[in-house]
């Protein structure tokens, strides 16, 4: 697209600020790396990146390319979906929070290390029988 001074622009926005769709699956991406108590460095590193440009897709300063997005859907276990969810197509507002829109008991830090905790678990028998005493643990309240 061409500005009025027959510049060609980018997608970005006014004043150069990130769009924020961009923001909102930066936000989704620090979100889920959270739930599994990984470090940016870490990501970075199984991405081969800096953890400086982890930030900056976090903060959505950089825009995640489609294939980065699907390699980062499988390596954090989510469908690419998932960067997207709770996005208004119409007007698309920028997440503020990384935990806005999702239910309190999802959002609280216990889930998040109770999550990173369970996936932690090499033994897929383990993870099963931790899933069956916590909801024989639910019911008998």
């Amino acid at each position: 697209m061409q500005s009025k001074t027959g510049r060609k622009q980018s997608g970005r926005r006014r004043a150069d600020r990130p769009n924020p769709i961009d923001i909102h699956v930066g936000s989704r991406l620090r979100l889920r790396r959270k739930m599994m108590g990984m470090s940016q460095a870490k990501l970075a590193e199984a991405i081969w990146l800096t953890f400086q440009q982890v930030q900056k897709y976090e903060r959505g300063a950089d825009r995640i390319g489609a294939s980065r997005l699907y390699e980062l859907s499988q390596l954090l276990d989510v469908p690419v979906s998932f960067f997207f969810d709770d996005v208004d197509p119409v007007r698309a507002p920028a997440v503020q929070e990384m935990t806005a829109g999702l239910d309190p008991l999802l959002a609280s830090a216990e889930t998040r290390e109770l999550v990173a905790a369970f996936h932690a678990i090499a033994n897929e028998n383990l993870q099963r029988q931790l899933v069956k005493f916590a909801k024989e643990l639910a019911v008998k309240r």
